[in-house]
């Protein structure tokens, strides 16, 4: 399973993007999917999930502001992100799960400022 993240770039605090992992092969065959952040200096933390029944889970630093999703005709997950923060800016990747088995993707940066 291959993964590319896409849809980075500099944001003003406030605003919105969305990231788009694309997945080699049907996402349908994967348990679930997760995008991580990892700012600089940090850690790389957890951010949002979707499990294959299509329910989600977020962390509590994003909670109502971010939304994952996907599409299986087109095999991507996205990371809808709104009222985006400073605080908010680091590289994001896509995982996903298949058994025991996970995969990460390349990164895609974000960064907000003004």
């Amino acid at each position: 399973v291959q993964l590319q993240a896409s849809g980075g770039g500099l944001v003003q605090p406030g605003g919105s993007l969305r990231l788009s992992c694309a997945v080699s092969g049907s996402i349908r065959n994967l348990n679930y999917m997760s995008w991580y952040r990892q700012a600089p200096g940090n850690e790389r933390e957890w951010v949002a999930r979707i499990y294959g029944t299509g329910s989600t889970d977020y962390a509590d630093s994003v909670k109502g502001r971010f939304t994952i999703s996907r599409d299986y005709t087109k095999n991507t997950v996205y990371l809808q992100m709104n009222s985006l923060k400073p605080e908010d800016t680091a590289v994001y990747f896509c995982k996903a799960y298949r058994g025991t088995t996970s995969f990460w993707g390349r990164g895609t940066l974000v960064t907000v400022s003004s």
